[in-house]
């Protein structure tokens, strides 16, 4: 146990990231393109264990310029708080010097995932201020490897679409629920059973 109250919270998203993500400001046109970009993140993330199966990107939405990507960091950094969803959403405020994604002069943004987010990712993504959000797997491919996505249901997102907040739901879902498979085939752990 540490002698002393810890007064900072910083986490990183692995080196690789680098390599594996366009550099912000690339646009990246359709919910197709940005969607594999998100896959492409969780299956790196999956293959080189740096994290879970999940990963997340905001985009600018007038033109899909990239702003931020995430990917989950939860068991590397031992913080359960770390989805990919809120990474990409914490990067994206730290980037635009905001700490929301849709309040003039900040222009209305999206959050695309790999995955259906769960009760605290779709929360966190609420609260930034996202006018739209892109999903890949639904919450049943997670839920099939043994995750609990807590209490998410169609109400959550009734309640979105009242607040002007669009969701697109299923967008390359197979290719998406691929990596969830292959984080259990190589022995991923369900970090929140």
């Amino acid at each position: 146990m540490a002698s002393e109250l810890p007064l900072r919270v910083a986490y990183r998203l692995p080196e690789w990231v680098r390599d594996v993500a366009p550099p912000p400001g690339t646009l990246v046109p359709s919910d197709e393109e940005r969607m594999r970009l998100t896959i492409r993140l969780a299956e790196e993330n999956v293959r080189r264990r740096t994290g879970g199966p999940f990963g997340a990107a905001v985009f600018r939405r007038s033109d899909g310029a990239l702003v931020a990507v995430g990917v989950n960091r939860v068991e590397t950094e031992r913080c359960s708080l770390l989805h990919g969803e809120v990474m990409a959403i914490a990067l994206a405020e730290r980037a635009l010097g905001a700490f929301t994604l849709d309040e003039p002069p900040i222009p209305p943004h999206e959050l695309v995932t790999s995955c259906e987010p769960c009760a605290m990712c779709l929360g966190a993504a609420f609260w930034s201020g996202v006018r739209r959000i892109v999903c890949g797997a639904q919450r049943e491919d997670a839920m099939a490897l043994g995750f609990d996505e807590g209490p998410v249901s169609e109400d959550s997102y009734a309640y979105l679409a009242a607040r002007g907040i669009e969701v697109v739901r299923g967008v390359l879902r197979e290719e998406a629920a691929a990596v969830l498979r292959l984080y259990r085939d190589l022995g991923g752990g369900i970090y929140n059973p």
